[in-house]
């Protein structure tokens, strides 16, 4: 994998993660026309699916880019709101496009991870499905906050930030607390640590260091106001009528053991699809926790695999 920039319609340089050279570089290689983009989650980086690059490159063009304010991409001032990082992937998939000319077509099937997952809600909203032949989504509901539409509860929404009051809790900590926050999110979203089960965890404590030090080496990157201001906006979205709209083959990837949303709130994505067009959509739920990807690398880099060949036919 090598770093490739492009600039943004609104001056910022953002970074991507590519299998295969792109512009100048690029070569005559089929595995340009089926392309797996990996949208890391909220405080992460490209890096993150470091355990997932080499598997998923045998097939096909691997894309990771890291969102405005996060890994080598630019830290702008404002651009704290999930529609501008829509916006950003909608310039990041014409570039990829146009800097491939080896080949006719290039398709693309996305992988939401967390907030990744809210950014192609997003776009669906604001342009549409026509760009990508298929959607996964990675563990996350279509809102975060408890609310009064459609019996949105405790058995649905965020378990940790969910309201005004813990968001703002949240917001503190990231900026005042910055490594405890680093540490707390380990905690929630590494299955072994937030539903530990004594029997089957056979991890060293060597592992659980490593893989500590990992993410919070990767949160420690970004500008930590900045991150506290994009949460405000994430929690508050509510997706579920655009994932209605959907009209795509869509795989949701849920962790049995994630600490930050309830399976109930993750299947209603499988249900807003479904209602509208049934057979579209469906679930796989794994024994791990948020960062599934990580903990279950040969499994989930089968399924997408999987999946994205049955999008790309």
């Amino acid at each position: 994998m090598d770093y490739e920039y492009y600039t943004a319609n609104d001056g910022c340089t953002l970074a991507f993660q590519t299998s295969l050279p792109i512009g100048a570089k690029a070569v005559r290689e089929t595995r340009y026309e089926r392309c797996i983009l990996l949208m890391h989650g909220f405080s992460g980086s490209s890096t993150y699916f470091t355990n997932n690059f080499e598997e998923l490159s045998r097939e096909h063009c691997v894309v990771a880019p890291d969102m405005r304010g996060h890994g080598r991409s630019g830290r702008p001032l404002g651009g704290y709101h999930v529609a501008r990082l829509a916006a950003d992937l909608r310039g990041l998939v014409a570039h990829l496009r146009k800097s491939v000319n080896t080949v006719e077509s290039v398709k693309i099937v996305p992988v939401g991870c967390s907030i990744g997952a809210a950014v192609l809600w997003t776009y669906v909203e604001l342009f549409g499905c026509d760009d990508f032949s298929g959607f996964v989504f990675v563990d996350q509901g279509p809102l975060q906050d408890r609310s009064p539409f459609g019996n949105w509860d405790a058995s649905k929404s965020h378990l940790g930030c969910y309201d005004e009051q813990t968001m703002q809790a949240a917001q503190r900590e990231w900026i005042h607390s910055s490594a405890n926050a680093h540490k707390d999110l380990v905690q929630s979203c590494l299955g072994y640590r937030h539903a530990p089960e004594p029997d089957t965890d056979d991890l060293s404590d060597e592992r659980r260091q490593r893989d500590e030090e990992f993410f919070t080496r990767i949160s420690a990157q970004c500008d930590q106001t900045w991150l506290a201001k994009l949460l405000a906006d994430h929690t508050r979205y509510d997706h579920r009528e655009a994932i209605a709209d959907i009209v795509l083959p869509t795989l949701v990837m849920a962790g049995r053991r994630t600490g930050c949303f309830p399976l109930e709130g993750m299947k209603e994505t499988v249900r807003q699809i479904e209602s509208k067009r049934p057979g579209t959509a469906k679930m796989s739920i794994f024994y791990s926790g948020h960062w599934l990807f990580y903990e279950e690398p040969e499994r989930f880099n089968k399924e997408i695999t999987e999946f994205a060949n049955a999008c790309f036919r």
